[in-house]
């Protein structure tokens, strides 16, 4: 590629949050920026589109970076799909999603704003990761994830991704010395065990606020939950093609046609 990738980036913890202002620095370094991220946090927004209301973009700058900004006041979703048909002029080399505060390992993948926004780019036919760092503080050190994400970034620009594949990388909470490398995995079978605390607002109102623990039910040692677990980088190629194809054969020996 003889000029500069463009490079899509976006999130679901907001513009302004640490994450992916450390995801534009890394950017910025190996290509040309344009970021559409939500002008508010989006967490577990999943795949959500915001189809009963309008939708708002504001440009803006965030900070003294070259790149391009827009904060949009939709979902994650909402933000790759408004960039590919109204802001970029051309279709981007690649989109990055995050630096997620805290994990999208395992089912978490299912409800990621962070994951869904590299899924609807791949939908576009736009090579895309989405990274995630094993930290919910505000404030978490970016540092040595910016090395792992700086390598796969670079690999992927140069090695491609399969059709309608993205990558979902989770990276611990750990220093780079303590990093053991990068596994590529699949994803761990796990669940949450939730629980809703009921409590009565001011006016005698019931409410509830979710609470849950994750459970992880996968034993093997090629999980991304086993992979963080032992201080590796865990990339896990996902795609959104849901059809389970080994239940093909034995749903066509039932009598549904009788």
């Amino acid at each position: 590629m003889t000029e500069k990738p463009l490079i899509l980036v976006t999130n679901d913890d907001g513009i302004t949050a640490p994450g992916i202002r450390a995801l534009i620095e890394v950017m910025n370094e190996i290509g040309d920026v344009v970021v559409v991220a939500p002008d508010s946090p989006q967490s577990g927004m999943g795949h959500a589109i915001t189809i009963n209301s309008t939708l708002f973009v504001e440009q803006l700058k965030v900070d003294d970076g070259k790149q391009k900004e827009y904060s949009c006041s939709g979902t994650p979703a909402d933000c790759v799909k408004i960039a590919v048909n109204q802001i970029l002029k051309r279709k981007p080399d690649l989109c990055v999603s995050g630096i997620n505060h805290g994990s999208n390992s395992s089912i978490n993948v299912i409800y990621s704003g962070t994951m869904s926004a590299a899924v609807e780019a791949g939908i576009e036919g736009i090579p895309a990761i989405g990274f995630s760092l094993l930290d919910y503080n505000y404030n978490a050190d970016f540092e040595a994830a910016k090395i792992y994400v700086k390598r796969i970034t670079e690999n992927v620009l140069s090695n491609g991704l399969s059709d309608d594949v993205v990558l979902n990388v989770n990276i611990p909470n750990l220093s780079k010395s303590d990093i053991n490398g990068i596994k590529i995995c699949r994803q761990a079978k796990g669940n949450w065990k939730e629980d809703f605390d009921k409590r009565m607002t001011p006016q005698g109102r019931d409410y509830y606020w979710l609470t849950g623990k994750f459970v992880n039910l996968d034993k093997g040692e090629d999980t991304d939950e086993w992979a963080l677990e032992h201080g590796f980088v865990s990339v896990v190629p996902i795609h959104f093609d849901l059809t389970a194809h080994h239940c093909i054969q034995n749903l066509n020996t039932w009598n549904l046609n009788d």
